[in-house]
């Protein structure tokens, strides 16, 4: 991954969770890492624990971003939000997956102005 795409992919999660926050949301972790995988951002939203996978896209070139998590990735989202809950005691909380969509479109034909969508609910707990 190019040193741009590291940095787009950062602003990106930074750009998610402010939005989250005007959203109402309570940021609990980032980047939250298990040998199972990555969640980026680990959220509360009234009561509920929200995992959320930030996907953003300066063109639909290659898909719009909400399509952009296959199986896999959830699996290992999975595993590693039930890792989260287990270590933090939390196994009875209610929780959900949700996915933050930004697509990066140039508005004046300068700056980068982004589009920012929540998917509430996903996916389901995803563990075979």
């Amino acid at each position: 991954m190019s040193v741009t795409q590291q940095q787009f992919g950062q602003q990106s999660e930074l750009l998610a969770a402010k939005f989250l926050v005007r959203q109402g949301y309570k940021i609990l972790a980032s980047n939250y890492s298990t040998p199972a995988g990555e969640i980026d951002i680990i959220a509360k939203d009234k009561g509920v624990i929200v995992f959320a996978e930030v996907k953003a896209r300066r063109s639909d070139r290659y898909g719009i971003p909400e399509r952009a998590i296959t199986k896999t990735k959830q699996r290992k989202i999975s595993m590693a939000a039930l890792h989260y809950l287990k270590d933090r005691h939390l196994i009875n909380v209610k929780a959900r997956f949700d996915v933050i969509a930004i697509r990066m479109y140039k508005a004046d034909n300068v700056k980068l102005k982004p589009e920012i969508t929540i998917l509430k609910n996903a996916f389901e707990l995803a563990y075979q």
